[in-house]
């Protein structure tokens, strides 16, 4: 048996109270000390704790009691349950935990995350890192204890968060950045489409009126020749 029964003391108590059993078969099966459970004996040891009967609960039988008691060298063997559990499945999900050597690079992640990727927010950090609100803006402000010793370290070689977890956070974080520069931009230039057609029109009213002064001094120019030209004729 690789584990006592469910509860050893409990299980002591009452086979030294109801049975004959030696201290070491006893001590064999609730793997417990000889010691401990001549102790128990002696009242000295699990006083006040009330006995547990194993056969009730399925750990052992009367006959594995009674062939013990005929001999004390006999080693008990505990009752083989009709009720197969099923074997309970760990999962991976939930917190994880964080070795103390890596919660000393907390600060090296927060301040690489700050100076590579500044459009995440606060409470993006923190899912990232495990950090606090306050430790982010003492590094962003520089006035945590150990910001002179603070050097930039990604936070997934650290091992403090997956890479698609901090993928996924950046896009998020980029996503909502488009809304919130829309806002606050105000007033924006005007399409090239409206722009250009002003400046065609505007060109082309400009060509017009070029145009058209042109035009006005070429008259005035042949009409200086052809008054040139009388005179010379009437001085004939």
């Amino acid at each position: 048996m690789s584990q006592g029964p469910l509860m050893p003391k409990a299980t002591a108590v009452w086979l030294v109270e109801n049975t004959s059993l030696a201290f070491e078969q006893i001590a064999d099966f609730c793997k417990l000390h000889p010691l401990e459970v001549k102790g128990i004996a002696d009242g000295e040891v699990a006083a006040g704790i009330k006995g547990l009967d194993p056969v009730s609960t399925g750990q052992l039988t009367r006959d594995e009691i009674e062939k013990a008691q005929k001999a004390p060298h006999y080693k008990l063997k505990p009752a083989v349950s009709k009720v197969k559990l099923p074997e309970v499945k760990r999962t991976t999900k939930g917190p994880r935990y964080t070795p103390l050597s890596r919660r000393q690079d907390r600060p090296n992640a927060i301040l690489w995350l700050l100076r590579n990727h500044p459009e995440l927010k606060d409470s993006q950090i923190i899912r990232l890192v495990g950090t606090t609100k306050s430790t982010i803006q003492q590094i962003r402000e520089r006035t945590h204890w150990n910001s002179g010793s603070l050097q930039p370290m990604d936070p997934v070689t650290l091992g403090l968060t997956t890479q698609i977890n901090l993928d996924f956070e950046v896009q998020r974080a980029a996503a909502d950045r488009p809304a919130a520069v829309a806002a606050e931009s105000g007033a924006s230039l005007l399409p090239a489409e409206i722009s250009t057609a002003q400046d065609g029109h505007e060109g082309g009213q400009e060509d017009e009126h070029g145009g058209r002064e042109e035009r006005l001094d070429a008259d005035s120019v042949f009409a200086k020749l052809k008054g040139r030209h009388q005179d010379e004729d009437d001085e004939e």
